[in-house]
């Protein structure tokens, strides 16, 4: 457990974080593009300190390298994809909302049930209570942007749900705007089990890198919570999974 004077610097460097995110997403446009361009470039930092200390020799840095610029720069597309004028801001914020409760599900799931831990040499702090929470966090929240959009709150269309009815991955009518509460928690279940494996894979990688290079944190940059990477590493690998599913689909 955190010291009082620990837990006051996360919450504080917290704050801030989801400050300047949130105004860099309300901003959209150029603000947005520099927000991720300037954390993008961060995290590959990181991964460049990272992976100089668990491989020597050119060849092989540089493809940690190049791997890094690869999955760093994905995910950074995706962020610059999810968010533009073609969109409301419904698409980011379901990722956005969905990687969170992930982590909120799992890490108070994890602390009160505790149970048997997943990978203890590489994450000692990871149970299967931990994904199961995070499983139902993320379901919960994508049922209610499900429920939300079935409602007509929300659209992912800027014209509103008329429009989004049109275009629903090329089916008409849109299917899961019109399916019951039970089949759409099954469906939002499905993909809250994907999301939730994707998040803990890339906490369960990054932690990986740090054990073979000897850090704890992949950097210090945030007070409290260490560096970028080990924040977005669970984002990182949601956005890459779901680059490959659209790459997938559009062909």
């Amino acid at each position: 457990m955190s010291r009082p004077s620990d837990l006051g610097i996360r919450t504080a460097s917290a704050l801030v974080m989801v400050a300047v995110a949130g105004i860099a997403v309300w901003a959209g446009g150029p603000v947005w593009v520099a927000f991720v361009c300037a954390v993008a470039v961060g995290v590959l930092w990181e991964w460049i300190r990272l992976a100089r200390a668990i491989v020597a020799g050119p060849g092989a840095r540089a493809a940690w390298n190049f791997a890094g610029m690869l999955y760093v720069g994905i995910g950074a597309a995706m962020l610059l994809f999810l968010h533009n004028p073609a969109f409301t801001l419904v698409p980011l914020g379901t990722v956005l909302v969905t990687v969170i409760a992930v982590d909120v599900g799992a890490y108070f799931t994890g602390r009160t049930l505790r149970g048997p831990k997943i990978a203890p040499s590489i994450s000692p702090s990871k149970t299967w209570s931990g994904l199961l929470g995070g499983v139902l966090g993320a379901t919960l929240a994508l049922f209610g942007v499900g429920r939300l959009w079935q409602e007509g709150a929300i659209a992912l269309h800027p014209d509103g749900v008329a429009a989004d009815r049109l275009a629903c991955l090329g089916s008409q009518p849109c299917s899961y705007l019109t399916i019951g509460p039970a089949q759409l928690f099954v469906l939002c279940l499905a993909i809250g089990i994907a999301a939730a494996i994707c998040a803990q894979a890339g906490d369960f990688f990054q932690s990986w890198m740090k054990r073979r290079a000897g850090v704890k944190d992949s950097g210090n940059l945030i007070p409290g919570h260490g560096g970028l990477f080990d924040r977005v590493d669970g984002l990182l690998a949601v956005l890459f999974a779901l680059s490959v599913m659209i790459v997938y689909y559009a062909r």
